[in-house]
């Protein structure tokens, strides 16, 4: 499909800075079915049915955006993708002033050596010494806010809390899956007395998420690939619920696109650990979620790509305007929306 069909005029002012306070206070569009309402995220156990489950993703964001030198020249990193114990891939800025085997020093006299150069041009950077890789990080990196974030306000320490999710608790993540920020212990007692479920599966998201797709056509965008972990017994309940007749609402994409990856032709989720880079455009066929719960996604973006094949490009496009036009907030920090097809 062409890319510029899912383009669309967005305000600059919409673009929320900082979360909803309190977290489940911020406004959920729902379209459920041909229906659409304005509501807020503490409605969702209205939302919902008894026996429908909710899927997070337990991921935890490091520090990974680093800036160090190599010699006279300024080098800044940011990690995206862990290939082993000490070896991370990375994007780097200045990269053309690195060769392969350079030392980088970053701060709290953290050191990586450059290994190799990808055609998609980031850099597998090997991290010096003994000390597990999460302690160098926690001296040397900070937060790794999203450029239309960052770009516009300084990160600052409230980030720190702001940017992870109450179910964070695998690190390795380099962006937030922002779908679940809006989650409170007071929202999950409501939604457990409904009769709503939980789960949790493990995606490390990547900074690929925030790469625009650069081709005039969706099939010459090659998507980043992503580690994720469904475990025997989360899937063994996750199709259980699917027998009793309930939904599998992911919470957020990152969520969805691991339910998606392990899901078979028949809808049953498999036990899943790996990579995955599964691209999902217009014309997919669902088979692992019944809906979905997200944030609003930038124009041309692989999510916004991603909520149009599950709820038709037109539907999509419409809701995206009401949101718009009702001043709903955009991006990471910003408002939700369910999405019940």
């Amino acid at each position: 499909m062409k890319v510029d069909l899912f383009d669309f005029e967005l305000p600059p002012e919409r673009i929320a800075l900082r979360p909803a306070v309190p977290r489940d206070a911020a406004r959920m569009l729902v379209l459920d079915g041909d229906s659409t309402s304005d509501r807020i995220v503490r409605d969702l156990p209205l939302c919902l049915r008894a026996g429908d489950m909710l899927v997070f993703n337990d991921t935890r964001v490091i520090p990974a955006q680093l800036d160090g030198r190599r010699g006279d020249a300024a080098i800044g990193a940011t990690l995206h993708k862990r290939e082993g114990p000490r070896r991370w891939r990375a994007f780097v800025r200045n990269g053309r002033r690195l060769c392969g085997g350079d030392a980088i020093t970053f701060g709290g006299g953290v050191v990586a050596h450059a290994l190799d150069r990808a055609e998609d041009g980031s850099w597998a950077l090997e991290f010096a010494g003994d000390e597990p890789v999460e302690l160098l990080l926690g001296r040397a990196g900070r937060m790794p806010l999203p450029p239309y974030i960052a770009a516009r306000r300084t990160p600052d320490e409230r980030d720190a809390d702001d940017y992870q999710t109450m179910f964070a608790n695998e690190p390795g993540a380099v962006a937030a899956p922002t779908a679940a920020l809006h989650f409170t212990p007071e929202l999950m007692t409501a939604l457990a007395k409904a009769g709503v479920e939980q789960a949790t599966l493990t995606l490390h998201v990547g900074a690929g998420t925030f790469l625009p797709v650069k081709g005039d056509d969706t099939v010459e965008h090659r998507m980043h690939a992503e580690w994720g972990r469904i475990d025997p017994a989360t899937a063994e309940r996750l199709n259980a619920v699917r027998d009793r007749g309930g939904r599998i609402v992911a919470v957020g994409t990152t969520s969805l696109r691991l339910l998606e990856s392990a899901a078979s032709e028949d809808g049953r989720i498999q036990p899943f650990e790996g990579d995955t880079a599964i691209f999902i455009t217009p014309g997919y066929r669902f088979r692992g979620v019944d809906g979905l719960m997200t944030n609003f996604h930038l124009p041309r973006s692989t999510l916004f790509m991603l909520v149009s094949a599950l709820m038709g490009l037109d539907r999509m496009q419409a809701a995206y305007a009401h949101a718009i036009a009702n001043e709903y907030r955009f991006y990471s920090y910003g408002d939700s929306s369910l999405l019940l097809p």
